[in-house]
């Protein structure tokens, strides 16, 4: 079954890991992918050609709102317009924890910037499309652990909690023209970013996957069917939303 067929989504973060995963999921849906990511996303957006489905690769920082408008701008003149936006691009990964007091300003800022400035300027550069058709569909990226609380991870939290908020205050004002706005939450998950990370990779990914109800390692693939069905007209009434994913770590 299609479920987004004749609809174009663009996909943030695509490169690889989640947003990779979730791109290939909705061109398997029906959808038409603009892969967007700071790194080369040619190879996941290829991938998806060659199994037959239409995507475009854009090497963005999206962050930056000149490469936002950009990036908007090529998926309009390749595809007709933006249905469905999904910020997943966040410095996560390779994110290095450590406590508050030696976190600096300039690395507090880039965090920020980068995971929950990305979110701010891919929506505000969609809003004019969507309100033109009388439709969008948004999905942002948060965490579980936002619910939960991590020490050593003050700026990765407080910029998924920014989310969270912004993504309330965007559903509100954006109701009435169509669009609705709603948040995964995943708990860790296993990109291939952080398999490679020395603590999220080892003994501390196994004893967070053993505070779930399902005691095991989330996965990419694990979010696929909460963000299909945001994506796609299952979800036209639901709006603000926040739904976490991971396995019944945290339950709010």
């Amino acid at each position: 079954m299609a479920r987004l067929s004749g609809k174009i989504a663009v996909v943030t973060g695509a490169a690889q890991g989640i947003g990779a995963t979730f791109a290939e999921a909705m061109a398997a849906e029906g959808a038409k992918v603009v892969l967007a990511d700071i790194d080369d996303p040619e190879p996941a957006a290829a991938a998806i050609r060659a199994a037959g489905a239409e995507a475009l690769a854009v090497r963005a920082n999206v962050a930056d709102p000149i490469a936002v408008a950009n990036l908007v701008r090529q998926a309009v003149a390749t595809f007709g317009t933006v249905h469905i936006l999904v910020n997943n691009a966040a410095i996560a990964g390779k994110l290095e924890h450590k406590p508050i007091a030696e976190i600096g300003s300039e690395e507090w800022a880039r965090v920020i910037g980068t995971n929950l400035g990305s979110v701010f300027e891919c929506t505000k550069a969609v809003i004019p499309v969507m309100q033109a058709q009388g439709y969008g569909k948004i999905v942002n990226m948060a965490t579980a652990a936002f619910f939960l609380g991590a020490d050593h991870m003050a700026h990765y939290l407080a910029s998924k909690g920014g989310i969270i908020g912004f993504s309330r205050s965007a559903a509100r004002e954006l109701g009435a023209s169509g669009i609705r706005v709603n948040v995964i939450a995943p708990g860790l998950t296993m990109s291939q970013n952080l398999r490679a990370h020395p603590l999220m990779g080892g003994e501390l990914g196994k004893i967070i996957a053993s505070t779930r109800a399902h005691e095991r390692e989330e996965v990419p693939e694990d979010l696929i069917g909460t963000l299909l069905y945001l994506a796609s007209a299952d979800s036209d009434f639901v709006t603000g939303q926040t739904i976490v994913v991971d396995g019944g770590g945290a339950m709010h």
